[in-house]
């Protein structure tokens, strides 16, 4: 029997997100505002929950790297009036790509501890464009203009995530990093370099098809179409090519993010005060049980796989919650190993065995183990701070059946998300829906 860590039931009760995008690229969203984005992702949840702004006691600002991305050191202090909760309370916060994620922990507390009844939390990243002109976070600038943001200059920012005092010296940095996982899990599970590479490219099928079925993706060209356009028989002939080309041991190019603009955001409520709140609620609310919290820096080996075991087991330990009880998994897979590894270490998938699971298709959303049915961080997108509470969006809208064509084969009853992101917070998120 599943129980709340929490000192009250708290639930989800509207969800809201916008398309995953690159803003400046379009007429229609270029010199789009942060607050345009997030107000957006507001409004869209609170008529989800068919309330209005009045009914929201306080609110939460998430943003992975204000300094680099926005034109200000307190952001949430300017959007307030986007949509209508200006005078209210609020908190800025950023724990780089778990920001949104934790964003969901933060209000569930608020709520918990008896302050208050019903709190908004939202997150906002221009992952794809920064304030112009982009050349020094010293420089004063354009109110409201921004520029794409190149690799180069996104991996200079990267160097603020990690200990520089110590990172080179304990072989660390960022470029070490990615394809820890995918060696860890050669080497424990004992498969082949060519295995791996074959499960690396069906994750980015999966994403791939996932994404293509979803209106708020970033993409939605299957890879066979992409194959087929180049001369490939099939999509993992293409992936196994030069036009995918391998970063290291491991990781090709297709399974690194594609940093994007996007906010989402969720309104939660005390349980037992949704009837005189939501009056006006229209599906199930959806129970938080619990979220699991572990941060390694990048000095420690294998830090990812590290803290996600320790997240998963003190959801599991405070929820009563188990792998078998899931029918729905996410994770922030910017790295896109993380989406196997983390999928077994919550139960999801068995230990050894998921590799098989992902290559035989039965992760994609029409399979019997569903993993980021909304096409993850290489295909949905990945707009840093926004990600984890877009995640929880597209995890209510499959728990309520509202999926359209990627929607899942079973209702989910119980789900995970599994937060990564700041050289590395990690964060498991354990959701339940409330039956009659």
């Amino acid at each position: 029997m599943s129980k709340s860590m929490y000192g009250r039931s708290v639930s989800i009760i509207g969800v809201g997100c916008t398309p995953f995008m690159y803003t400046v690229d379009n007429p229609e969203t270029n010199n789009l505002t942060e607050h345009e984005l997030l107000g957006y992702a507001a409004l869209s949840a609170m008529e989800d929950a068919g309330i209005r702004a009045t009914d929201v006691d306080y609110y939460f600002h998430g943003q992975a790297s204000p300094l680099a991305g926005s034109n200000q050191l307190t952001p949430n202090i300017h959007c307030g009036n986007w949509f209508g909760m200006k005078g209210k309370g609020s908190i800025h916060h950023s724990e780089a790509c778990c920001t949104g994620y934790l964003a969901l922990d933060l209000a569930a507390n608020y709520v918990a501890s008896g302050k208050y009844d019903c709190v908004m939390t939202g997150a906002v990243e221009f992952g794809d464009s920064n304030a112009y002109p982009n050349d020094s976070v010293e420089t004063p600038k354009h109110p409201y203009k921004r520029e794409k943001v190149t690799m180069e200059k996104f991996l200079f920012t990267t160097k603020w995530l990690y200990d520089r005092v110590y990172a080179r010296a304990m072989m660390a940095p960022m470029e070490l990093i990615y394809d820890d996982a995918a060696e860890e899990y050669v080497r424990t599970r004992g498969i082949t370099a060519e295995q791996m590479d074959d499960t690396l490219n069906w994750m980015c099928i999966n994403n791939r098809r996932n994404a293509s079925k979803n209106p708020l993706a970033i993409v939605h060209e299957t890879y066979q179409e992409i194959a087929e356009q180049n001369g490939f028989a099939t999509d993992l002939d293409y992936l196994r090519s030069p036009y995918n080309p391998r970063m290291g041991d491991f990781l090709r190019a297709a399974c690194l993010e594609l940093k994007c603009d996007g906010a989402a955001a969720v309104i939660v409520c005390a349980t037992e005060k949704i009837p005189e709140i939501c009056k006006n609620l229209k599906h199930k609310p959806i129970e938080i049980l619990g979220v699991g919290a572990s941060s390694y820096n990048a000095i420690n080996p294998h830090f990812e796989i590290r803290a996600t075991e320790n997240a998963v087991k003190e959801v599991y330990d405070r929820t009563g919650v188990t792998g078998d009880d899931l029918d729905i998994f996410f994770a922030n897979d910017f790295i896109i190993t993380s989406h196997l590894i983390s999928a077994e270490i919550a139960g999801y998938l068995p230990y050894g065995e998921g590799w098989k699971y992902i290559c035989e298709g039965r992760t994609a959303y029409d399979g019997d183990k569903p993993i980021n049915t909304n096409g993850g961080r290489t295909s949905f997108g990945h707009a840093h701070a926004a990600s984890g509470l877009a995640d929880v969006y597209e995890c209510c809208k499959q728990m309520r059946g509202e999926c359209g064509e990627r929607q899942v084969k079973k209702l989910p009853k119980t789900a995970m998300l599994r937060g990564y992101g700041g050289a590395q917070n990690v964060a498991a998120v354990v959701l339940k829906t409330i039956e009659d």
